[in-house]
This record gives structure tokens, sequence and C-alpha cells, in this order.
């Protein structure tokens, strides 16, 4: 028999914690369960200094930490596990966990995050632990102010990377694989007069080079010559996309072709009653963790609006 709870929070992000925070202050006795990675992708990044109320900076572990420990605090119950399997509809809100164990809500919300995609280079998962790969130009360009970077990718969003960081970079290396990007005209223009930013066309990384303190450099590989080169670099970016972890709700809930959960403009309503997303699984364009924080919020006064009025 599932257990049944008012509000169930899947996902442990910015977003799930500060949802648990919200709907644990409205008595709705939230339960949240962490997923495949306890405090999601912050905890696998370093410094953060651009969340609000840390002015000294801290580190994405210490800061879902801190979240975790505030809604334990006001009596969130905050579990391990991960939903494998849903069942949401308008009347009926199920989702069985990795266990085996059913749970049935009058209210969800899903916070399950996206995941950037990397190249799946063993030397850039390694320098994502030790410092100087990321997927996240707004995040983590302040570190290389005055640096040289590289960024991979051939889309708008690399091109809107790129020449963010070269607004602040020294130099910046634009990685494409392709003879051409794929980008709006309108970026393009933007890309090619910006003079410090350098565009390396049929161009693939080998390897990322570097040693205990970091990134020192990228070895890069000519498509049409075959050449292999070294490029000094501090950072290196990656901007080839992002993968919304929605797999388990598509079937339920409305997606676009991304695959990020459709909601309401404006809201965290999704099509289904009493479903809500927030965080980076909905939001393909800003993936910051204090707008996840928001987007929390919201759910969670939504969802206590949606408990009000409802009889269960």
């Amino acid at each position: 028999m599932a257990e049944h709870v008012r509000l169930l929070i899947i996902g442990s992000g910015p977003a799930g914690y500060t949802a648990a925070i919200y709907g644990a202050r409205a008595n709705l006795s939230p339960v949240l369960y962490a997923g495949l990675t306890r405090g999601g992708q912050l905890t696998q990044t370093t410094e953060i200094e651009n969340f609000p109320g840390y002015p000294q900076g801290t580190t994405g572990t210490a800061l879902m930490e801190d979240l975790r420990a505030q809604a334990e605090r006001l009596g969130a119950d905050l579990r391990e596990g991960i939903v494998v399997k849903a069942d949401l509809t308008d009347t009926r809100r199920v989702v069985t966990l990795d266990d085996g164990k059913e749970i049935e809500a009058d209210a969800v919300i899903i916070a399950t995050g996206a995941e950037a995609k990397y190249l799946g280079l063993p030397s850039e998962q390694k320098f994502r632990q030790i410092g100087g790969v990321s997927a996240c130009a707004t995040c983590d360009g302040f570190f290389y102010r005055n640096k040289v970077v590289a960024v991979v990718g051939g889309g708008d969003t690399a091109g809107e990377e790129a020449t963010y960081l070269a607004s602040i970079c020294e130099k910046v290396y634009l990685i494409v694989r392709k003879p051409a990007m794929r980008a709006s005209k309108a970026m393009l223009d933007r890309v090619n007069n910006t003079p410090n930013l350098e565009v390396l066309y049929n161009t693939v990384t080998d390897e990322v080079l570097g040693d205990d303190t970091g990134v020192t450099g990228v070895r890069v590989l000519n498509t049409e010559t075959n050449e292999k080169r070294e490029i000094a670099i501090h950072g290196f970016f990656l901007a080839i996309g992002h993968k919304p972890n929605s797999d388990v709700f598509k079937d339920q809930i409305k997606v676009d072709e991304q695959g990020y959960i459709v909601t309401e403009p404006g809201t965290p309503k999704t099509n289904v009653a009493g479903v809500f997303a927030a965080g980076d699984v909905q939001d393909p364009h800003y993936r910051q963790a204090i707008t996840a924080a928001a987007s929390g919020c919201k759910a969670a006064l939504d969802a206590e609006r949606f408990l009000g009025t409802r009889k269960f």
C-alpha cells in the first residue's frame, strides 16, 4: 500500500530545498526525495560568489548543506531515494522509488534539475573536480577575469558564453567542430565583431591539459588538416547543451522538444493539476542557483494554494 503525503518534492537542488523550506513553514509536512545526486549540480562545483547572503563566497556543497539544514530544522522530511516511475493525473499522483516503495501525494513538485552535456574526456572529468572546467560562464567566468579561456560549442549558447567571457577575459578561443556555427546571424555578428575572440572551425578537443592546480591548456585537433596543437588556457567551458532530468515524467507531463517541463507562463504549474515544476528541469534559459531557488519558492506557494482549495 502506498504511503500518503500531502506535499512530495522530487529533487534536492536549490529549487527542491527551497520548496521544502516554504512547504514546511506552511505546515504542508513536505517529504523530499534527494534523487541521484544529493544537493544537485551545485555539489559538483567549487567556489560560488554570486549567491546572495555569502559576502565571502562559499562552495556548492556548503551552500546545499546550508539549505538542507534549514529545511530540516523547519520540519521537512528529507529522504534518500530516486523516483523511477510516475503516475500523474489530475486525480492521482503516485510515484515509485528505486526500492519499490510507492508514495501517493496530494501535490507534487518536480525539481529534478538538468545536467550539462560534457564531451566525455577523462581529463575533462578530472578537472571538473580539481578546477578549470565549467559548463556555466555566468557562474564561473569571474574566476578567469583577465585570463585566457576556451569555449566548446557552435550554437547561440556557445556564442553567448564566448562573448560574455570575452568581456572579462584577456582572450577567448571558441572551438567549433563544424565549418560554420549554427547560431543566429545576430549572434554570428557579435562573435565576429569581438576582437579578443578567436573562432577555431573544424576543430575538436583532443585533451584538456593541466596539473594539480587546475587547467593549463587544451590540445585540439583540426579535422581538415589532421593537425594537433596545444593552446595555453586557464579555463575550459562547455556550451554544448543541457539535458533536463525529466525522462521519468515526460509521458505524464507536457515537455518541450528538448525535454524541459512546460509550465504556464509566469507560474510553476504544469498541465496536470497539483503537479508543479521548479528549477532547471523547467528552465532552459537562466539555470542559476538563485533563479532555481526562487522557482522553488513559487512552486511551494502555488502548491499551498492548490491544497487549500481541494478536499482530499
